[in-house]
């Protein structure tokens, strides 16, 4: 009982990531139907043109040996059907791409959509480099899955029926052998290529280790000199260039023993039939001359099908942990919105309210406990505290990131969590101690392309942090591109005070700001949030007390 419960459950998942992936496939089939029909259409036309030239050369080849000379017709009607066959072949790729483009394209929006609604703690649990991967690495082997996976899998599959359909029906014989050495190709096929995937894959594991054992080489380089260590950095980094030589030695093996194998299969078969075609038409294989060299031509498509089967086959596999990754993302639970998410924050009460708060990262382990507090409007709050304290989890409680494990947090008497996101900018000014830039101009560092903040808004921002007059000293002032404007440490500080304050925010949350600026850009800097918290509630945090801070202090972890 308890293995069938946990089989059951294994197909519960199974399903589960079946129907996130089937989600975006279904939605790309809806939203390009069109295009969908067109390619299944294309697919099957470019199977039964495929079938055409070599049954008009069989006419063509039956002519010459009865000794009638080449009708015009039928050699226009070859070469015609040759380009049409190569034409639809040719479309047929070029939709299949496409569509795999569209699949992929809905699910990197699905993807970039989900990141929107994951809760703070999924970032917290995992790299970036890892979250990164979800969207460039797997969603890749995505695509494979659809480009060079199934569809195109199952296009060769039906050029392969109807190739051994046509045999069948021009040779039963030569259908009869068909059917012995497709299997035993297939096998073959897998057999190579399974072998060659895992020499691949070596191959890759070695390269990885190479790129990683080059920037790890330069970047401690001095350190290696002072330890002697050179000769061991080289050995290392000589292992791993021979397991990359003997990882592609071994699959160059396998590619140049497959092709004359396949060869072999095939001029034996090629054989078979012309014994059948030279007994006559008593013998099983009894075909004219013409059949023999349409068969000829329909073994050759039999081949290649099956071959790329074979790379379609191994391309599915390589791609199925991508899709297992991808689904496994998609179906992560999302933040959960409080009750009350869509009221208004302007309620009476105060600005502020943290009551009985107890908060942690992890079960079992506490950073906030029984916190209570309250800070009233216009009020200037600063938090103080050692490190891990919990001051900056204080600020990622009033933004939302986050629900207490206890108590509760409210902003003008609305749950925090409870505030949406579009109200949040209009609420809350917030600047860290390092500034981030985005890609765009010095203009849209401030406004981050909020359209509510217009050209007045923007330069309103940067006259009160007071850097107004040095925008305008850039060769193309507000538009200037950030990679080409010049700031200083403490400048690319006033501007984020700038960005903070630029949508009129009603509180102004200051985390460390000044904790690794000299003397003299401290004084410019609060000079700037002088200014900028005028009519505004600050809450900052400090691990010492500025001098010019003022207002209230409230000590966390004490």
């Amino acid at each position: 009982m308890r293995r069938f419960a946990v089989r059951r459950e294994r197909g519960k998942k199974r399903m589960k990531h079946k129907s996130a992936l089937g989600r975006v496939l279904r939605g790309t089939v809806s939203t390009n139907r069109a295009m969908a029909l067109l390619t299944g259409g294309i697919i099957l036309f470019s199977v039964g043109c495929a079938l055409l030239p070599p049954l008009v050369l069989e006419r063509i080849v039956d002519g010459l040996a009865a000794g009638k000379p080449i009708a015009p017709g039928l050699a226009l009607a070859y070469f015609g059907a040759l380009a049409l066959s190569g034409f639809l072949e040719a479309g047929e790729n070029l939709m299949i791409v496409i569509f795999g483009q569209k699949v992929t394209h809905r699910l990197r929006s699905e993807l970039c959509g989900k990141l929107k609604r994951l809760p703070a703690a999924y970032y917290t649990r995992h790299e970036p480099g890892k979250i990164t991967s979800r969207f460039v690495s797997d969603v890749d082997a995505v695509d494979s899955l659809f480009t060079n996976g199934i569809i195109a899998m199952a296009a060769d599959g039906c050029k392969v029926v109807s190739v051994l359909a046509v045999i069948f029906y021009k040779s039963t014989g030569v259908g009869v052998l068909m059917l012995l050495v497709t299997p035993l190709l297939l096998g073959l096929t897998r057999a190579f290529q399974k072998r060659m995937l895992r020499t691949q894959l070596a191959n890759r594991a070695a390269v990885g280790k190479v790129n990683n054992h080059v920037p790890e080489t330069i970047r401690n380089i001095r350190m290696i000199q002072t330890i002697f260590c050179q000769r061991y950095m080289e050995r290392k980094y000589d292992g791993y260039m021979e397991e990359s030589y003997r990882a592609t030695e071994r699959s160059n093996f396998y590619d140049a023993v497959y092709s004359p194998i396949v060869v072999c299969i095939s001029a034996c078969v090629i054989a078979g039939m012309m014994v059948g075609a030279a007994g006559g038409t008593q013998q099983m294989f009894g075909i004219s001359v013409g059949t023999a060299v349409a068969l000829i031509a329909y073994v050759g498509k039999v081949f290649e099908p099956l071959e790329s089967i074979g790379m379609e086959i191994q391309n599915i596999q390589s791609a199925i942990a991508g899709v297992k990754r991808v689904n496994e993302f998609l179906e992560e639970p999302e933040r959960s919105v409080p009750e009350g998410a869509q009221r208004n924050c302007q309620n009476a009460g105060p600005c502020v309210r943290f009551d009985h708060v107890d908060f942690g990262y992890e079960e079992g382990t506490a950073v906030l406990r029984d916190l209570s507090f309250s800070v009233e409007r216009g009020e200037n709050v600063t938090f103080a505290g050692r490190t891990g304290a919990g001051k900056s989890t204080v600020f990622r409680l009033l933004l939302g990131l986050y629900g207490p494990c206890a108590g509760r947090v409210l902003i003008n008497s609305v749950d925090a969590a409870a505030i949406p996101d579009a109200q949040k900018r209009k609420l809350f000014g917030y600047v860290e101690q390092a500034f981030h830039p985005v890609l765009g101009t010095v203009a849209d560092q401030i406004t981050l392309f909020d359209p509510a903040i217009d050209r007045e808004g923007t330069e309103r921002a940067a006259k009160l942090v007071g850097l107004h007059e040095k925008i305008l000293t850039l060769p193309e002032g507000y538009d200037t591109s950030m990679a080409q404007a010049a700031f200083s440490q403490g400048q690319l500080q006033l501007l984020s005070i700038a960005r903070a304050i630029a949508a009129e925010p009603e509180i102004l949350l200051l985390d460390e700001i000044t904790a690794n600026l000299d003397s003299e850009t401290e004084r410019k800097i609060l000079d700037a949030l002088e200014s900028a918290g005028r009519g505004r509630t600050v809450l900052s945090i400090s691990h010492r007390l500025p001098q010019r801070s003022g207002g209230r202090l409230i000590e966390i972890g004490f």
